[in-house]
């Protein structure tokens, strides 16, 4: 039982190839939603935004600038994980009184955490927070690997497409937000060849440092 998760990590690549004739379950879609909701971010403040991108106009129109690649039209279903590009005192706000209103305290008790959120993004850069808010979407990609592994779902974490043009076709820039990740969700096909190969990761004594 304790090994299934590296069973499962083992198990897990980047599929190039989809059956597009096999769908998620509504439950098990579910999960991995659940999954990348429960991640972690930097003070829990989740600077992103998911977007499912479910009309197949929009995906043949994203796969277009995504290199063609088919693995945005035959998944079953596409993640994309959307960085708040200009994060600040909106977003804090926003943050203190859901922690307030869940923990049933007053937002006056947490004036603390809230200053000291409030002086980090305020001091950023635009392209500093651009990158921060884009790192905590990363994050979340782990976790939904992860989870997707152990649903024994597959799932192809994509940086190979023209943002500038995906945020455009998705209408994210006037949202505030920039596609960082698109992670096509399915089953891997069997006639992908990729599946077979062994996977390459350094060994444990080149990867790890004991100080």
């Amino acid at each position: 039982m304790e090994q299934s998760i590296i069973e499962n990590l083992n198990w897990r690549y980047a599929t190039k190839k989809f059956d597009a004739t096999k769908r998620i379950t509504p439950e098990h879609l579910q999960i991995l939603k659940d999954a990348v909701r429960l991640t972690a971010s930097s003070y829990g403040l989740q600077p992103y935004q998911v977007i499912m991108l479910e009309s197949p106009e929009l995906r043949q129109k994203v796969k277009e600038v995504a290199w063609n690649q088919a693995q945005v039209t035959d998944a079953s279903d596409v993640m994309i994980l959307a960085n708040i590009s200009n994060v600040g005192i909106k977003e804090v706000k926003d943050y203190i009184e859901n922690m307030a209103q869940v923990r049933e305290i007053s937002t006056e008790s947490l004036k603390g955490f809230e200053d000291m959120m409030t002086n980090v993004v305020t001091t950023l850069s635009p392209e500093d927070k651009a990158n921060w808010t884009a790192k905590q979407a990363y994050i979340a990609l782990g976790t939904l690997l992860t989870a997707a592994a152990e649903l024994k779902i597959d799932a192809t974490p994509m940086e190979g497409f023209d943002k500038d043009a995906v945020n455009k076709i998705l209408g994210l820039t006037e949202k505030g937000l920039s596609a960082a990740l698109i992670i096509p969700l399915g089953y891997r096909s069997e006639e992908d060849a990729t599946q077979h190969l062994k996977k390459v990761r350094k060994p444990n004594e080149e990867l790890f440092i004991t100080l």
